[in-house]
């Protein structure tokens, strides 16, 4: 018998990437070629794949442009302004304390990023801007917006991005993100984790929301929450569950802050909060449900296992994890691999994994029955549901 892979169509599995390649090496050929190029943006058929090329090469040349249009935006309120009312450039310059020509360059490259929109002139005859689709989703989205006034930190690390490659160590964000790199992260004061774990609290709800829909929690009494932050993923999981408890366990200076946060919200005589090292100090036991929110794409492979492994060590067999984290390799969501690359490669800590990757980690720590469930947005959150062997 002839042991070779073969396709649903009986072509040997090799014979078809050999060919692949071969179609490859011919169309790089032609798309390195200036007189190609030039043909293709003339021929009636080929004209919208090349206008295409164009329009997505010249996104990338101006990406850090576009980050810098939004970036000015938020600081300025101007989503929040303009969902009150339309203004005028003249308006903008005023309440911003800007130029009237700097007012006008903002609204205009705002326009065109879609973030606004222009509207019926005034009766002055002055040109209006109201909300655009992209910024009318930036209103009431304070995750969004708290990553957005953070990127200042990456972008000064990813100012000279081949010395941000060959470094191990990474740059300001190694600084800012203290606990991924520290030797003793149970030992970090107040102020070395307050940055990162109030940009986390921000962002959390983001991703709460789609976790919890793609895996209700009313089947459970207990949920253990490691690397919880401040108590946000806590907090909407119990205010969507009645009867659920909950126990989070983080560093002591977030656990403090968490406690903190989930009396805010009401909900701190159903939560135990318990601060410590998860690589070294023991979890909380006798949760029926667990779950890493964000926490293992920090981490490489080696540190990855040992929270894995502890997470094992607390449940009891046939106890469920949910592990919810940006992912590599998933379909719509594929840019992500790029941002985080790099984002984490400046953070000199940790790796986006695919879910294959994760659930070869999973195996390795005493999971098994590891599944991926679908989310409404997976450019938010993947999430990955394994079993306690």
């Amino acid at each position: 018998m002839n042991s070779a892979v073969t396709t649903a169509a009986g072509a040997p599995a090799g014979l078809l990437d050999r060919l692949r390649e071969r179609w490859r090496a011919r169309r790089d050929r032609w798309l390195t070629s200036g007189r190609f190029r030039e043909r293709a943006s003339r021929l009636a058929l080929t004209r919208p794949v090349a206008r295409r090329h164009a329009r997505e090469l010249f996104d990338l040349v101006s990406g850090f442009v576009y980050s810098q249009v939004l970036l000015a935006c938020v600081e300025l309120g101007l989503f929040e302004r303009l969902a009150r009312a339309p203004l005028t450039a003249d308006e903008l310059a005023r309440e911003g304390r800007l130029p009237l020509l700097g007012a006008q360059r903002l609204l205009e490259a705002a326009a065109a990023l879609r973030l606004v929109e222009r509207r019926a002139d005034g009766a002055d005859g002055a040109p209006r801007y109201g909300l655009g689709p992209l910024g009318a989703a930036m209103v009431d989205n304070p995750g969004v917006a708290a990553m957005v006034r953070h990127h200042p930190v990456f972008y000064a690390d990813l100012a000279d991005p081949l010395a941000a490659l060959r470094s191990e160590r990474g740059g300001q964000l190694a600084a800012y993100w203290s606990y991924a790199t520290s030797a003793a992260p149970g030992a970090l004061a107040d102020d070395a984790v307050a940055p990162y774990s109030e940009l986390m609290a921000a962002s959390q709800p983001l991703v709460a929301g789609q976790v919890l829909d793609a895996y209700p929690l009313h089947r459970h009494r207990l949920l253990l929450d490691v690397g919880g932050g401040e108590g946000v993923f806590i907090a909407h999981a119990l205010e969507r569950t009645p009867a659920l408890r909950a126990q989070l366990f983080d560093l002591p200076a977030v656990a403090a802050a968490a406690r903190v946060r989930l009396a805010q919200r009401g909900v701190l005589e159903r939560a135990d909060v318990s601060g410590g090292d998860f690589t070294r100090d023991p979890l909380p036991r006798g949760a029926d449900v667990a779950s890493l929110v964000r926490v293992l794409y920090d981490h490489g492979d080696e540190r990855a296992l040992q929270i894995l492994r502890a997470v094992r060590a607390a449940l009891a067999p046939g106890t469920p994890l949910l592990v919810a984290e940006p992912m590599a390799q998933v379909r719509g969501a594929e840019r992500l691999g790029a941002y985080f690359g790099m984002y984490l490669q400046a953070m000199g800590s940790g790796r986006v994994r695919s879910a294959a990757e994760l659930g070869a980690l999973l195996r390795q720590s005493g999971f098994g029955d590891v599944r991926e469930l679908r989310t409404a947005v997976p450019l938010q959150a993947g999430l990955l549901l394994a079993r306690a062997a």
